[in-house]
């Protein structure tokens, strides 16, 4: 499969990656974990190495994806995303810092990981000045691998 670059950081991902939102969120019945985990398997094993889910699509997704991909998980590229209050997209937009922290921590917990490779604002808040968030975001605690900083738990 073929690979494109992402930013300058030598982030590499397959030209196709899989959004997971609608196996538990929004695009009708949530499918069974298992036939999720194996529909994420399926995908690595064809090329995919790119992984999009978010707080926003449940608890379960980033479960999901966590545990499909533990197997490979250096071989794998995870985009999760912050931004709307209490996880509920309904609820507002909410990435204060302190917000964006917690979704942190919790994401790395349900994707069973020790790094997101990749952490972005769902969507623009506009009650929070986006230095302010860039600025967090910058400021977790990372690590480089390679030539790709990738916040981690831990020290």
């Amino acid at each position: 499969m073929r690979k494109r670059r992402l930013g300058d950081r030598g982030l590499e991902v397959s030209a196709i990656g899989l959004g997971c939102m609608g196996l538990t969120h929004s695009l009708g019945p949530a499918v069974g974990t298992d036939e999720a985990v194996q529909l994420i398997r399926a995908a690595v094993v064809r090329g995919v190495t790119f992984f999009d889910t978010a707080e926003s699509y449940g608890e379960a997704n980033e479960k999901i994806v966590g545990e499909a991909l533990a197997p490979v998980r250096d071989l794998v590229v995870i985009a999760t995303k912050f931004g709307w209050k209490n996880g509920d997209y309904r609820a507002g937009r909410d990435s204060r810092p302190d917000r964006i922290r917690f979704v942190a921590e919790q994401s790395l917990t349900r994707l069973q990981t020790d790094r997101i490779d990749l952490f972005y604002q769902h969507r623009v808040d506009p009650n929070v000045p986006i230095e302010d968030v860039a600025g967090t975001v910058g400021d977790l605690n990372c690590r480089r691998q390679g030539q790709v900083l990738r916040p981690v738990r831990g020290g």
